[in-house]
This record gives structure tokens, C-alpha cells and sequence, in this order.
């Protein structure tokens, strides 16, 4: 069974999470108006990015990393025979033009500059799809999912999106999750938030522990929420409330019946572990 739905309910950030969680192997398919992306993924790790417009054959991720020159990358367009990328990978090897970290390198660096691009997108269709697998010609090289949603999430430079996902910093607190912290890259500004986490510490009193503004503090707990490494709690000590929301989660309930208010995102993280 398929997984489907569409990117204004979903980001990208959310969607890479969920296969990361559920360790999932299959492909997903990302379509905007004027692109289309497809991703593999094996046991929660992405393995193989590409996009109508950055569709990415071997010569020319070595081109634009200059590990070939432009005559180099020319003489193998018009070889008479077009090798895969495996095949072509062995040749340059072999004929020492490039080295083995070289093209593994290359692949990584032409795979996030295809995943980033995508965090852009918010209004199309995605869709998952379990078990399938890239050809064989190609040459996958598995990323961690964790790096690539945290640092991806430090990208958004829009303050109003920094200001729908997150509440008033002064009336929440952070929670360290229990997703293991050791394969991820995290900054030291990134540690230096952790180390005041504290149940009766809020955001603000964090910001302020770190002499860090308002945006800075948002972007750094937004990267971290995206990448499942921290939850929103509600500060101890403080009196009973109506749980929080956001500014985008009380605009989405005042359009919603009260059937229609069961997390979209409990269901989708249901359908995707029973794949």
C-alpha cells in the first residue's frame, strides 16, 4: 500500500523524520508545480536523491565538484557507448582521473544540495512508496537523516514560519527525547541549548541563559523539534492550562470540525510503520 498526501499538511522536515523513525526502505516522490523529486531510502537512510531538473549523472556531479574539467566531462559525452555510473565510477578509477572518495564525496554533496532544495517546497503531493529500490546503475551512498533534517531545518530564514511552528517561548520548556545523540552533528550553539534544558526552564529563560535573541533561539529549538531530538513540554511549577498551540495549529482548528481534528500526523506515523 502506498503512503500519500500532500506537503501542505506534511513538511519536508516531517516526512524525512518518519521514515528515519520507522527505518523504512522504499522511494518517495515529491511533485510541485513545475518539478519533480524522487528520493530512495534504505533502512531509514537516504540512499539516492535526484530531481527533474537536478537529475544528476556521475560526470556531471564530478564536474561540478571540479574533480573532472569540462574537457574531461566532454570526451565521456561522446563516447559512442554511454557507461553507467558504476561502470563509469570503475573506469575513472582505474585511469586514476579521480579516487573512490572522490565520487562518494561528490554523490553526498550533489544529494544534500537536492534534499535542501526541497525545503522549500509546501504546496504539492508526496508520495511513499515501500520496497522499491533505485537501478541498478546507479551508485547510492547512504546519509544519516538526522544531519540532513537539522541542518536542513537551519535553512529557513522566514521568521513567520519560525513563528507559527513554535508557541510564546515563555510558556513552554524543552524535553530531551531518548533519539540517540552520538550520530548526530550537533553546533555548539546547539549543546549550548541543550545544557539548559531543564523541566522548569522556558525557552526564553534558555535564550536568555545563552544570551541569544528571539530568532536565533526559534531557528536552533526548530532544527531540534524537526529532527525529533527535543519535544515541547509544559514548564514545571506552572498552574494547569489549556494544552498550548500554535499560531498555525489554532488557525487549522478554527477551520476544522471536531471530527476532522484527530492529528493528521498520529495517522500518518501509524500508516507508516504498518507498511
Amino acid at each position: 500500500m502506498a503512503l500519500q498526501g500532500n506537503l501542505q499538511d506534511f513538511s519536508t522536515t516531517q516526512l524525512l523524520n518518519l521514515v528515519s523513525l520507522a527505518k523504512k526502505t522504499g522511494s518517495m516522490t515529491l511533485v510541485v508545480s513545475d518539478n519533480e523529486a524522487l528520493l530512495y531510502f534504505r533502512e531509514g537512510k537516504l540512499i539516492h536523491a535526484s530531481t527533474q531538473k537536478m537529475q544528476g549523472d556521475l560526470s556531471g556531479m564530478l564536474l561540478e565538484a571540479k574533480k573532472l574539467t569540462q574537457e574531461q566531462a566532454n570526451a565521456i559525452a561522446r563516447q559512442p557507448k554511454q557507461l553507467t555510473d558504476k561502470a563509469l565510477g570503475i573506469d575513472l578509477i582505474r585511469a586514476k582521473v579521480v579516487s573512490q572518495q572522490d565520487i562518494v564525496q561528490s554523490i553526498k554533496d550533489f544529494m544534500l544540495e537536492v534534499v535542501y532544495s526541497l525545503f522549500s517546497w509546501t504546496d504539492g503531493q508526496f508520495k511513499f512508496n515501500q520496497g522499491a529500490k533505485p537501478s541498478n546503475d546507479r551508485i547510492t551512498v547512504p546519509l544519516n537523516l538526522d544531519n540532513v533534517i537539522l541542518y536542513g531545518s537551519r535553512l529557513i530564514k522566514e521568521k513567520e514560519v519560525l513563528l507559527d511552528e513554535l508557541p510564546d517561548l515563555n510558556v513552554v520548556a524543552l524535553k530531551v527525547t531518548d533519539k540517540p545523540l552520538r550520530d548526530v552533528k550537533l553546533t555548539s550553539d546547539d549543546w549550548r541549548v541543550i545544557s539548559h534544558i531543564h523541566p522548569r526552564n522556558t525557552i526564553e529563560q534558555i535564550a536568555q541563559a545563552n544570551t541569544m535573541d528571539e530568532f536565533q533561539i526559534r531557528k536552533i529549538v526548530y532544527g531540534m523539534l524537526q529532527a525529533g531530538l527535543v519535544e515541547l513540554i509544559k514548564p514545571e511549577g506552572t498552574q494547569a492550562k489549556k494544552r498550548f498551540q500554535t499560531r498555525a495549529e489554532k488557525k487549522r482548528a478554527e477551520q476544522e470540525t471536531p471530527a476532522m481534528k484527530r492529528s493528521v500526523v498520529e495517522r500518518l506515523i501509524t500508516r507508516i510503520k504498518r507498511i
